[in-house]
């Protein structure tokens, strides 16, 4: 799979995560970065793995596992 800069955020009520240059609405959320990384990283392949290939931010066509 592609590999996505991920920015995980602290909240108040816990973490937020989400990758940057992934058309759509990719987010995890967790009690812990660690809950939030792992979230986000299921909801990355979840979308891969459901839109097919996908554009990137920048306008790229990639397919997964490239």
């Amino acid at each position: 799979m592609r590999q996505f800069k991920i920015v995980v955020e602290k909240h108040i009520d816990g973490y937020v995560a989400y990758p940057l240059n992934l058309r759509g609405v990719v987010v995890g959320q967790g009690n812990s970065y660690e809950e939030a990384l792992a979230d986000v990283k299921s909801a990355i392949t979840f979308h891969i793995e459901t839109f097919g290939p996908y554009r990137t931010g920048n306008d790229r066509v990639v397919q997964p596992g490239h």
